[in-house]
């Protein structure tokens, strides 16, 4: 298989029913890009190649940045069907507890999954608005008081679910954006709270990558966010190694 061919979609694996089991992951030293299917020596962004990363509409720079997309103004920053579909569409601005309490965007019809990527244990919507420029636009303003990334190695420790600070923090939102911002708040929505297959959490968070450690194994105890843990603390971040071909046995 070379190629386009490693584009085709494979059978769906149920991960969470290795969970006990002793997994092996090894990689067979070939990268590929997640756009061309093209073999790589180094993948950017989510398993791009160079030119792919600089170029594919998706690595667009709205994407970590919402507050620079225009496509509601018409303009696109790369491709203008993609961010119509992407980017000029219903999104929120929510707070998210993942290592902490931290501000994020996303599409809207992205909820609740993009929650489950980044291993947040519980989230709250802030305010629902038409378009991903004007919720960058949100996000920059609270970025003053609350992080936009998470510590992963906290995250991947136990951290509980605390619904009445979520709350708290959406009304410290709504105070911090002020009346400019208010047709577009949603005080009524409550609290998600997530559970994660996880049988126990590491004390001591090592990440291992597949260019280090071509060959990983132990036995799988859980799955939060893009993370398998492993019983010796180990955790392996999927996400990261989009692209590489890699063979796992359990």
């Amino acid at each position: 298989m070379s190629g386009a061919d490693v584009l085709c979609p494979m059978e769906p694996l149920s991960v969470e029913a290795l969970i006990g089991s002793d997994v092996t992951v090894s990689f067979r030293k070939i990268i590929h890009c997640a756009s061309t299917g093209k073999t790589i020596p180094k993948a950017f962004g989510d398993g791009l190649s160079y030119s792919a990363w600089i170029a594919a509409p998706s690595a667009v720079e709205s994407v970590l940045r919402p507050e620079l997309s225009r496509i509601h103004e018409g303009i696109a920053l790369r491709d203008f069907d993609w961010e119509q579909a992407h980017h000029n569409q219903p999104h929120c601005v929510y707070v998210s507890q993942t290592s902490g309490f931290k501000v994020g965007v996303t599409r809207s019809t992205n909820r609740p999954y993009r929650w489950h990527d980044q291993g947040a244990v519980g989230a709250i919507v802030v305010a629902n608005v038409p378009y991903r420029q004007l919720a960058g636009e949100m996000e920059v303003a609270l970025k003053s008081m609350l992080a936009d990334k998470t510590n992963y190695r906290k995250m991947l420790q136990e951290v509980t679910a605390d619904t009445k600070a979520l709350e708290e923090c959406r009304e410290d939102c709504f105070e911090a954006l002020g009346t400019v911002y208010e047709s577009f708040f949603d005080d009524e929505s409550a609290a998600h709270i997530f559970d994660y297959p996880v049988t126990h959490y590491p004390v001591k968070v090592q990440s291992v990558r597949l260019d280090k450690v071509p060959v990983i194994e132990g036995k799988l105890v859980g799955i939060k966010g893009q993370y398998f843990i492993f019983e010796d603390g180990s955790v392996f971040n999927v996400r990261r190694h989009a692209g590489y071909r890699v063979k796992m046995e359990w």
